[in-house]
């Protein structure tokens, strides 16, 4: 059996304390290696100007230059995977936190608390696992051009599938993962404030990170942006998304239901539980969107919705950072198209918008 090279990771973290507990804690995973420590943003780029670690994990608040500028800058300069590490889901901390994945940053999470916390141990295995996932993660020089460009609406001319003769959508889900808040922020805020139906939202996303990312979609995408609520019935243009530990469905009636039933995909909130109730309730009225991520969450009730007469859709290979869910739809026949993620909300607006 031939050793598995070692994930090399940078650590940018300005407090020596807890510096060194990353480094130790990283480092208590034989499959990974620190091969530097810093105290500050600057410091960062200048270390990952020289040497190319695998995976850099960035603390947020930092004394020269802060989390989210050393991301913007390393993105454009010297790109690889930043997972962001900070010390508490605050709804502020975790608004700069997406911010950073705006500019490249591929996953956020919380950093883990003291041994003595009874905590400590999932949200370890949660950071090891993260660094070690985001390692194997392909990514893309970030300059500010290309982030406007990547993220644009979709350009006259692209090529937007032709409407469908089909009943006309009620309802919108959808599904998301590893890279998936800035393609989701950029398909909400190109689908206007008067949108005429509901979008609801299952994102993976780290305990306690909910309420920033709502905060952080409410304003930069122009939309109303709650998190779901049993029993209410979503309204137009408002966007609802799953709580945290809670499968988000709709019943029968078209009212959000909430249900800590048993977890789908190893996962709660699970894409699966959404799309297969959206199947059931509004058949060939809804739509589902499966938007980047890993593993295969989704895939299979999104055949179920497209199979139920709804048009699907699923991100393609080159705008996703992962394509485990996408492409495990589309190998099994989910899509009804397959496009990149600054092309989705122009397809959405027109078949939502479309005259039957």
């Amino acid at each position: 059996m031939t050793d598995r090279k070692k994930i090399d990771v940078l650590v940018a973290e300005d407090s020596t304390v807890v510096r060194m507990f990353l480094v130790r804690l990283l480092e208590s995973d034989s499959q990974i290696r620190v091969v530097g420590a810093v105290a500050d943003g600057r410091a960062a780029l200048d270390f990952v100007s020289q040497h190319k670690p695998d995976v850099v994990l960035m603390d947020i608040h930092m004394p020269r230059m802060d989390g989210f500028e050393a991301t913007r800058r390393i993105m454009e300069a010297h790109p690889l995977p930043i997972v962001i590490c900070t010390a508490t889901a605050r709804a502020e901390d975790v608004v700069i936190a997406f911010r950073a994945m705006e500019a490249g940053a591929i996953a956020c999470i919380q950093k883990p608390v003291g041994l003595e916390h009874g905590d400590f141990g999932a949200m370890a295995v949660q950071m090891l696992e993260t660094v070690k996932l985001m390692s194997e993660v392909k990514v893309v020089r970030r300059t500010a051009r290309l982030r406007a460009a990547s993220w644009a609406s979709a350009a006259p001319g692209a090529a937007i599938p032709a409407p469908r003769p089909a009943p006309r959508i009620r309802v919108i889900g959808i599904g998301a993962s590893t890279g998936g808040p800035p393609v989701l922020q950029a398909i909400l805020a190109g689908l206007g404030e008067d949108f005429p139906v509901p979008v609801l939202v299952v994102q993976h996303i780290a305990q306690g990170f909910l309420a920033g990312m709502v905060e952080w979609l409410s304003h930069t995408t122009g939309l109303q942006v709650h998190i779901g609520s049993h029993g209410a019935f979503p309204l137009p243009g408002h966007v609802y998304l799953a709580p945290d530990d809670f499968h988000m469905g709709v019943g029968a009636g078209g009212e959000i239901i909430l249900t800590r039933e048993e977890p789908e995909n190893h996962l709660r909130p699970a894409v699966a539980y959404l799309f297969r109730t959206l199947a059931q309730a509004y058949g060939p009225t809804a739509l589902g969107v499966l938007l980047t991520g890993m593993g295969t969450d989704g895939a299979v009730e999104l055949k179920q919705l497209r199979a139920a007469g709804a048009i699907t859709i699923a991100q393609d290979r080159e705008s996703s950072v992962v394509h485990g869910m996408p492409g495990a739809a589309i190998a099994l026949g989910g899509a009804t198209h397959v496009l990149p993620g600054n092309q989705i909300a122009a397809v959405l607006a027109r078949l939502v918008n479309r005259k039957n």
